[in-house]
């Protein structure tokens, strides 16, 4: 047996860092060594900063990866300004980054499926993988209850030089796939995830609530799998407008704060001009997901993949009476080798996605570009 016998909560242990002599916060303006292991931190007063860190050697089962571009997702924004996502709290120093693609550096005993200077996709929802575990053995792992999910508090993230990772969790980057590629595998698995769950066939008219990034790589997805019409809304012209640009097809609607969800569903309804069968609801809030209710035909089906407050009305006795099945969705499984074939054929192109990049040791400055809505930024980008 290896090190990870019961699962990966114990071995990436936060305190193992935390409590580590050469763990420090760096002040504002200074600049690190080009050799420190540095990475992106926030914490329970708001702050956003970097911190140094050892660097860690790999054990059995694990890999030293060098982490080459990782995407700031907005969950990541959200920890650092308001410290929680539902249950999930940042109670002490915690790093970021769960969207991230490198280099293997250094491999650990027993492990041979990988070589250094292998190119690979990391996927950061790692679940215990045991066998009395039942959504581990029956392959539904992202619902697994011992699951280390970097950059999820308390477990530290991968926005940093180097991160020692479980073998079997990382996929093969092929040759005409870079890293920043790689990185993007991560919201597009969600998007992915999302449109097998919502059971979108070809030719199926839908309706996507919400532009920001997952809203449009569930556009990319739903194009390649063939969705048409699609209609996608939003709050901000300049993201429809990126919207177009990204899928020249789409019918855009702009969200007005004037009209109640019905009045919405209406436009939403001449725009698409026949009845909507599916409905990607990426926003999690509640009067969008009440348009997108609206939206649908009788027998429709609206999936929930946004994340929204802890508790919402919904308008019940029009879904009950109209046959509206509603599912939701929690994070993803199985979709990276998926989301990497794509990229690599062509289907689905996301670079396109990318708005803002940053050097790893301009991180800091990175998050403030991405939280700030009139910077204009889809996804920003850390590389090194």
């Amino acid at each position: 047996m290896t090190t990870f016998e019961g699962g990966f909560t114990a071995v990436y242990n936060p305190r193992q860092i935390l409590d580590h002599p050469e763990f420090r916060v760096l002040q504002p303006g200074e600049k690190p060594s080009s050799s420190a292991n540095i990475a992106a931190f926030y914490n329970p007063a708001h702050e956003i900063h970097l911190v140094e860190k050892p660097r860690p050697k790999p054990g059995p089962g694990q890999v030293l990866v060098h982490v080459r571009a990782t995407g700031i997702c907005g969950s990541d924004v959200h920890f650092w300004k308001h410290g929680a996502i539902g249950p999930m709290i940042v109670t002490d120093e915690c790093g970021s980054g769960h969207e991230s693609a490198g280099e293997i550096l250094e491999v650990g005993e027993g492990v041979t499926q990988w070589k250094v200077g292998d190119r690979v996709a990391m996927e950061n929802g790692v679940p215990c993988s045991q066998p009395s575990c039942d959504a581990c053995r029956i392959g539904r792992y992202n619902g697994c209850p011992n699951v280390v999910f970097f950059s999820t508090p308390p477990f530290h993230g991968t926005l940093t030089r180097w991160h020692l990772h479980p073998a079997q969790w990382l996929h093969r980057l092929p040759d005409n796939v870079s890293f920043e590629e790689g990185s993007l595998c991560e919201p597009l698995a969600v998007a992915l995830a999302g449109i097998e769950r919502s059971g979108l066939r070809l030719g199926d008219p839908i309706v996507i609530c919400g532009a920001g990034p997952i809203g449009l790589v569930s556009l990319l997805g739903a194009r390649a799998a063939g969705a048409e019409p699609i209609v996608i809304t939003d709050l901000f012209q300049s993201r429809l407008d990126f919207a177009k640009k990204l899928v020249p097809g789409v019918r855009t609607v702009l969200i007005s704060r004037n009209l109640s969800p019905k009045e919405q569903a209406e436009v939403i309804k001449q725009t698409a001009e026949v009845p909507l069968k599916v409905a990607l609801e990426c926003t999690g809030v509640e009067s969008s997901i009440h348009t997108s209710i609206y939206s649908m035909e009788f027998g429709a089906k609206v999936f929930i993949i946004g994340v929204g407050k802890s508790e919402q009305n919904f308008p019940f006795m029009h879904l009950s009476a109209n046959e509206i099945d509603v599912s939701f969705q929690y994070r993803y499984a199985n979709q990276y080798p998926k989301a990497i074939r794509l990229i690599s054929g062509g289907l689905i192109d996301v670079k396109p996605l990318v708005t803002h990049r940053f050097k790893l040791e301009e991180a800091v400055s990175a998050f403030h570009v991405a939280a700030d809505p009139t910077q204009g930024a889809i996804k920003v980008q850390i590389l090194d």
